[in-house]
């Protein structure tokens, strides 16, 4: 039976400060990738991944591209790791107490003995936090617990988004995360250009969705859904959407900023005997609904048997 592994309970609330901490530690790394990786389209080329050991930012390059680096919130031993190509290794250890400025100040003087020369936009983007990173005092609750929690969680899901993306034999985006927002992300494409966003969008709203997609993703809850949940949409939205019936019997089609969304909560997951199997009649349940309604191609993206090539 799928439920051997046994997911981890994640309750919002009690953690609002552990889960803040750890998104600014995020931003801060996020930050420097962005600044410093050549850039891909749709924003792929800032992304943060989760593998082995815990919240990574794949390498990056530097030295004019003859060497790379990579930094890693390193959960198995609850550290801040810093690996080049050159052989070098810098850490320092993350618990409860250390602030969200002493982060920031400790990995920069890292990346500075390394001769890894960054500069980046120092301001917590969209958490309406009004001062820089190395200013916020306020913030100092990493918590081991919940941040291993959070992140077996977010590997068993890449795990299982890996296996729906393996699905379409379109433009598929790597499973990533979207430090910005916490969003665990994989987001597939039909290759049509979307219509021009309006002239006063976000910049980084116009890159994202110069074309038609169908996005999927788990975020650890905020105010609006004080609990961790998975999502999906279409983009643009098609009229009718959410007529559309969608897996599991617990998921349901909400409102999100005057389009619909189909939602399945977490902790739905956590009474399921097969877990996995519920998540992935998510995913393909809504990627069907978005797909039919907006008139994509569903049989030429479908991934064809090895022996029928």
């Amino acid at each position: 039976m799928e439920n051997q592994h046994k997911l981890p309970v994640l309750p919002y609330k009690k953690y609002v400060q552990e889960k803040m901490t750890l998104h600014l530690f995020l931003q801060i790394i996020g930050k420097i990738r962005l600044k410093m990786t050549p850039r891909k389209n749709h924003w792929w080329y800032i992304t943060e991944y989760i593998d082995t050991k815990g919240f990574s930012t794949h390498p990056i390059p530097y030295n004019s591209g003859a060497d790379q680096f990579e930094i890693c919130i390193n959960v198995q031993k609850h550290q801040l790791e810093v690996h080049t190509s050159q052989g070098d290794f810098e850490s320092f250890p993350l618990h409860d107490k250390l602030t969200v400025a002493d982060f920031y100040k400790k990995l920069m003087n890292i990346l500075e003995t390394l001769n890894i020369s960054v500069s980046i936009v120092d301001m917590p983007f969209d958490l309406d936090i009004d001062k820089p990173f190395s200013k916020i005092t306020e913030y100092h609750h990493y918590n081991e617990d919940y941040t291993k929690n959070l992140w077996r969680t977010m590997l068993w899901i890449a795990n299982v988004f890996k296996a729906f993306s393996g699905r379409f034999y379109g433009k598929t985006c790597p499973v990533h995360l979207y430090w910005h927002s916490f969003d665990l992300v994989v987001t597939r494409f039909n290759g049509n250009e979307a219509p021009p966003m309006p002239e006063d969008a976000r910049l980084s709203d116009k890159d994202a969705y110069t074309h038609e997609c169908i996005s999927f993703g788990f975020w650890p809850g905020d105010e609006n859904v004080p609990e961790p949940a998975f999502y999906s949409y279409t983009y643009p939205s098609p009229d009718g959407i959410d007529k559309e019936s969608i897996k599991p019997a617990s998921a349901e089609w909400v409102d999100s900023n005057g389009s619909p969304m189909a939602l399945l909560k977490y902790n739905s997951l956590l009474e399921s005997e097969n877990p996995r199997q519920d998540l992935l009649d998510f995913l393909e349940s809504t990627y069907q609904a978005g797909a039919k309604k907006a008139n994509w191609d569903i049989d030429k993206f479908r991934v064809p048997d090895l022996e029928d090539l």
